[in-house]
């Protein structure tokens, strides 16, 4: 039998827009995750296509979710009529947390939608289209996000260099 404080736990943990869990980063489809890019982005008649465009989450961002801080996602963009088509196609996240960190990486499939709730960002004059690592949008991930935890070279590094620290102090005495 469940008591109720367990269960109050769980529906709460259930209800948080939190996402590594049991190391698992994990986003439900129709999840909105606000963004920016990393670098400017021009598309124009000579240009009206670029793969391989890299964005970040927004702290605090105005989505239903959250990613963690340290993320990039790689997508790509594509001008049509007045807007910029921004879809995705990988992430990569390391949530970190005290002396820990975790990673994650994985596809993400997801389009941009701007602040009208339309598909695509009106970023576009005559004859090109703009957007600068100031300007922000939301993507809608068109299905859930089940990552699991990568493994961390760099932590297992440090944990036998703490391991080593600790025998090689035991042994002087200290």
């Amino acid at each position: 039998m469940i008591k109720t404080p367990t269960l109050l736990l769980m529906a709460t943990a259930l209800t948080l827009p939190g996402l590594a869990a049991a190391d698992t980063l994990s986003l439900p489809a129709d999840a909105r995750v606000e963004m920016a890019l990393v670098d400017e982005l021009v598309l124009d008649a000579e240009t009206p296509r670029l793969n391989d465009v890299v964005m970040h989450p927004v702290a605090d961002g105005r989505g239903s979710h959250d990613l963690p801080d340290y993320c990039v996602v790689v997508g790509d963009a594509q001008r049509d009529g007045d807007r910029i088509r921004v879809t995705t196609e990988a992430l990569t996240c390391i949530e970190a947390e005290g002396g820990d960190s975790e990673i994650y990486s994985g596809e993400l499939t997801a389009g941009a939608y701007d602040t009208d709730g339309d598909f695509g960002i009106a970023a576009c004059d005559a004859d090109r289209c703009r957007l600068t690592p100031d300007d922000r949008f939301v993507l809608t991930l068109t299905r859930p996000v089940s990552i699991e935890q990568q493994a961390n070279p760099s932590a297992e590094i440090n944990e036998r260099r703490r391991r080593h620290g600790e025998e090689g102090a035991e042994a002087a005495g200290e």
